[in-house]
């Protein structure tokens, strides 16, 4: 069995604060991912630092194959001590998911990971042992598909404490059957993180009492996504390109009017346009018979950019998910490739587009070239593989 993981993080300042005291990293390697949230001790910028650090330091050292003991070892050494308490202090989660389907989570002074499986939330049994006068609990599993994690800082423990939910805080518990409650639904990651952070806000009343984050992490299938977009440079390689395109496996997507009609001509099919007067913004879609999704090329891939942007720069929110689940051929893009992509195949031609060659649209190809390498660079920066064939 090879896995893959939706991830995704949500971070809440505490109150007036500029920066965050929690930090997570999200590390690929070969043969596993790697989910890594650090809290430093207190907040604002202190606390920053010391998360920071302890997640670079934690990262750098697990992708260089090194054992939680060196890593714990040199925080310990590395950490600046606080001149007020005379300590060095972060606590850390660390979740590491194998491609073969093994897991390991070690856990320093952070809330328990929450994990579910089947509709049920799971306690594993756990080895806890001292390393450099830390108490470290460790967990080694087997993950399944659409197992879900959730780590915590204790901000999210800590939400309502004496205010909503008087001196208790939202706690473990209740945290935990939130979750159940929510995945239920069968949301991605970031749909859910949303909605345990927005839920922390609300019980904080908007004004956290500490920095407060989650990161969610969702055992997937290899989902592949093929992209078509742009003519070839020379004609005679309309087949060829086409048969590349269509004998790829997973979901299907052309973008690009020329595009769709070389398509159609190819495979013998017809195009039957979608006209959408709810979205005059974006061109319209189209249907090819065996094609998952026709857009129109350069405003379609251009407006579809800016969702992937603010989703990897994690500017996402419930009203981005709105905007996401529009049914019009930019949001439906977006949403293939945050949701449902874990590769990313581009098919790009690179002839002049003859249908603006005279007029003031004739630098489309330099346009669709620009899009093209800003979606690369968006989509390896969501932790997406990306493959391009030129043609």
């Amino acid at each position: 069995m090879s896995v893959s993981i939706d991830v995704a993080w949500k971070s809440l300042n505490k109150y007036q604060e500029e920066l965050c005291g929690d930090k997570v990293e999200i590390i690929k390697t070969e043969d596993s991912d790697i989910v890594i949230l650090a809290d430093g001790m207190g907040s604002g910028v202190k606390a920053n630092i010391l998360a920071t650090l302890t997640s670079k330091i934690l990262g750098t050292m697990l992708y260089e194959g090194a054992e939680i003991e060196s890593c714990v070892e040199t925080i310990a050494k590395t950490l600046p001590i606080c001149k007020v308490r005379k300590v060095a202090y972060a606590t850390f989660s660390i979740l590491q998911i194998f491609h073969n389907g093994n897991a390991y989570l070690a856990e320093f002074d952070n809330p328990s990971c929450v994990f579910i499986r089947d509709g049920k939330i799971v306690d594993y049994p756990c080895e806890t042992r001292e390393i450099e006068g830390k108490r470290i609990r460790e967990y080694r599993f087997a993950v399944k598909k659409n197992d879900c994690f959730v780590l915590m800082s204790d901000g999210v423990v800590y939400a309502g404490a004496g205010s909503i939910l008087n001196l208790q805080g939202w706690t473990w518990e209740a945290v935990a059957e939130y979750t159940l409650k929510c995945t239920k639904k069968s949301l991605s990651a970031s749909r859910l993180a949303v909605m345990l952070s927005q839920a922390c806000d609300e019980l904080y009343e908007e004004r956290p009492g500490d920095d407060t984050t989650v990161a969610v992490a969702r055992v997937i299938e290899r989902r592949v996504v093929n992209i078509f977009t742009g003519p070839p440079k020379a004609k005679e390689d309309d087949e060829r390109l086409m048969h590349d395109f269509i004998h790829s496996e997973g979901k299907k997507v052309i973008a690009g009017g020329t595009s769709a009609n070389i398509a159609a001509r190819v495979l013998g099919r017809e195009i039957t346009t979608k006209v959408d007067s709810r979205n005059p913004d974006v061109p319209p879609m189209a249907v090819i018979d065996g094609i998952d999704l026709v857009t129109e090329g350069v405003l379609t891939l251009g407006k579809s950019l800016k969702l992937l942007k603010k989703y990897v720069n994690d500017e996402f929110d419930a009203e981005f998910f709105d905007e996401l689940d529009a049914d019009n051929g930019a949001s439906r893009l977006a949403k293939l490739l945050i949701e449902e992509c874990t590769e990313l195949n581009l098919f790009v031609g690179t002839a002049i587009n003859e249908a603006h060659k005279d007029s003031e649209l004739n630098f489309e190809l330099s346009m669709r070239q620009n899009l093209v390498e800003q979606l690369i660079r968006t989509m390896e920066k969501a932790g997406k593989h990306v493959k391009v064939k030129y043609y």
